[in-house]
């Protein structure tokens, strides 16, 4: 698919705050926001390992009193803050409470406290919906369900963010993103897991023997380079409200998977102990359109990009 033509460059740089700056989704965000001509500035719990393409802050968010976060933020004349921030996996219960919803409302009144004050964009995610029925399209509008603890506490966050917005006009946008694959996969997801696994078996005399229960679940899967385009779209707009970005595609996770190890050129085996999801199977798949309205954004990768970019950082590769 060819590259979209760049966009204009904004026509007045922004300070931004990119909480979560060194993560997984920060670390490309703050080098794109950058490359537009912002100023940004990473917050984060501690330095980084290897530099970023910011002003790097340490502040931890969620145990910080919201004056003391509103003084930080004020400092470096912050205009625009995006919270690439959170936790889910190998947290406890209180601990995704803090990384989550503490976040949030430490945030809110810490903006609210600064005059003007900043554009907040948050990340929310797919997993607010829950899981619906094959075939079925989630809008904006359609029921919240979570299934898991970390849907639960980002909906809180977007309700949280709305009464905001109502209660005294914070000017906000939430971002409800689906499943994001490419470059810098943390280890512990499934596919850095893969990652590692292929390139500990890459040059041995046998495939890699990769087992699993099943790969059948079809979800929302989206390009890293995607999300990272929707938020600067996001952050260089005025609009406000519930978002999705995401694939708009119901996928298999085997088929991430196959395109990982096609990506790695490691013989492998895949199997699978329970391949049939079975008739009962619920998956995630989010409309777009209001994406398309209101950004003028549409994905742009397909999921073998994001496979191939996955495969040359763990790899070690040069990644632009």
């Amino acid at each position: 698919m060819a590259e979209p033509t760049a966009a204009a460059p904004p026509a007045v740089p922004a300070r931004v705050a990119v909480l979560g700056g060194s993560g997984f989704i920060g670390r490309p965000l703050c080098a794109a926001l950058t490359e537009r001509g912002h100023e940004v500035v990473a917050i984060g719990r501690r330095e980084p390992a290897t530099p970023l393409a910011a002003t790097f802050v340490a502040l931890d968010v969620q145990a910080t009193r919201p004056q003391a976060v509103a003084e930080v933020l004020g400092e470096h004349r912050v205009t625009h803050v995006i919270n690439a921030a959170g936790g889910m996996w190998g947290l406890n219960d209180e601990e995704l409470v803090g990384a989550n919803l503490t976040l949030v409302e430490n945030l809110i009144e810490a903006i609210a406290l600064l005059t003007p004050a900043p554009r907040l964009v948050q990340f929310g995610t797919v997993h607010e919906y829950g899981l619906v029925p094959v075939g079925t399209v989630l809008r904006e509008d359609s029921p919240a369900r979570p299934a898991m603890a970390y849907g639960e506490l980002k909906l809180r966050c977007t309700e949280r963010i709305g009464a905001a917005v109502a209660s005294h006009g914070l000017d906000a946008i939430v971002l409800r993103v689906g499943n994001v694959v490419g470059a810098g996969q943390p280890g512990h997801s499934l596919l850095g897991g893969v990652a590692a696994k292929l390139s500990a078996g890459a040059g041995l005399d046998e495939p890699v023997r990769l087992t699993f229960a099943s790969l059948g679940a079809r979800r929302d899967f989206v390009d890293l380079d995607d999300v990272v385009a929707a938020s600067v779209a996001a952050a260089e707009s005025s609009a406000r409200g519930v978002v999705n970005v995401g694939g708009g595609a119901g996928v298999p996770a085997r088929e991430l998977v196959r395109l990982l190890i096609e990506a790695s050129g490691v013989p492998a085996a895949l199997v699978e102990e329970s391949p049939d999801p079975g008739p009962n199977e619920q998956w995630q798949c989010m409309s777009l359109e209001h994406a398309s309205e209101l950004l003028g954004w549409r994905p742009r990768h397909s999921l073998g990009h994001a496979m191939e970019r996955l495969w040359a950082h763990h790899a070690g590769e040069r990644v632009s």
